[in-house]
């Protein structure tokens, strides 16, 4: 009988680039709408992926989510967001269904979790996606399960939303935004998929894997304006990246907040996207067992699609 890997969030990006990378496990994956459970069946069916188990279910339902992970080995928890609306607040996503998914795998089969959080994430936090993220990875910390935290700035992939908001911004003629010297040390998808895998091996094989919180990232840090130029760059483009005063877009979050029941931008969102990352990513890539890939082969890879 193959091993069994109980995935949250699996419609999403990274959902769907671990189970076309899973290998001879099996993959029971979760997601929460109709829509996400047909996407995901067209994405399996299309890619000829065999041993996955699709399942539409409230994260908050214990008892469906302990059933399930009664035959599973290993947990991956995918759901998280980074803008918040009246549907999905940072507390329902992060705190709420943190909590449920470890009171639901306690007593399971489960050997290990791993959950992708987000660079800057602390519990004390003003940020409010910063704070449900921490107490989010405070709850896997506090349980008795082994877990893997990882901490990641912006992924880049192809085809995902990251990638396709450089790229227009790389074509535009002038873009502006907010604070262009803000830090980013983007990462490329297939890096966490690898670590994830690694990880499941490790775990699988009753082999030391490390746990615990470890912030990774990219192998470079540069300012959001020069990663917006070397995308035009490659794509054979000019621009102008003209910097707006920060305040002027709290002030325009806090009205989109106002207006709109699904805002466009945030100050939440605002705050992650300002975060300056720049860590040194070379103790925590050997630790995981894990080759980072070079800015301009990332670059390569998700600019072309």
């Amino acid at each position: 009988m193959k091993d069994k890997i109980l995935v949250t969030g699996a419609n999403g990006n990274l959902g769907k680039k671990f189970i076309l990378s899973k290998g001879e496990v099996e993959v029971c994956a979760l997601v929460r709408s109709e829509k996400a459970k047909d996407d995901l069946m067209s994405f399996v069916q299309a890619n000829d992926i065999q041993d996955v188990q699709i399942v539409k279910c409230d994260y908050l339902n214990q008892q469906v989510i302990k059933e399930l992970a009664r035959s599973c080995k290993y947990m991956l928890h995918l759901v998280g967001i980074i803008k918040e609306n009246k549907d999905n607040k940072f507390d329902l996503v992060h705190k709420q269904t943190t909590k449920a998914l470890v009171a639901s795998i306690k007593g399971s089969g489960i050997k290990k979790c791993c959950y992708i959080s987000i660079l800057g994430a602390k519990e004390d936090s003003k940020n409010t996606c910063f704070s449900s993220r921490g107490f989010a990875e405070k709850l896997f910390l506090d349980s008795n399960m082994p877990s893997l935290i990882l901490q990641v700035p912006m992924v880049l992939g192809e085809g995902d939303y990251a990638c396709k908001a450089l790229k227009k911004n790389a074509l535009s003629r002038i873009n502006f935004t907010f604070r262009k010297h803000s830090l980013e040390q983007p990462i490329y998808a297939e890096d966490i998929i690898d670590v994830i895998n690694v990880d499941i091996n490790r775990t699988l094989k009753g082999n030391h894997s490390p746990s615990g919180i470890k912030a990774l990232a990219g192998p470079t840090s540069l300012t959001r304006e020069k990663l917006i130029m070397k995308v035009a760059k490659q794509l054979g483009a000019n621009v102008k990246v003209l910097s707006l005063p920060l305040f002027l877009g709290y002030i325009l979050a806090r009205i989109s907040e106002m207006l709109f029941s699904h805002p466009p931008i945030t100050r939440a969102m605002l705050g992650v996207l300002d975060h300056d990352d720049d860590i040194d990513p070379l103790p925590s890539s050997k630790e995981l067992g894990v080759n980072l890939t070079t800015l301009d082969k990332m670059l390569d890879a998700t600019m072309s699609t």
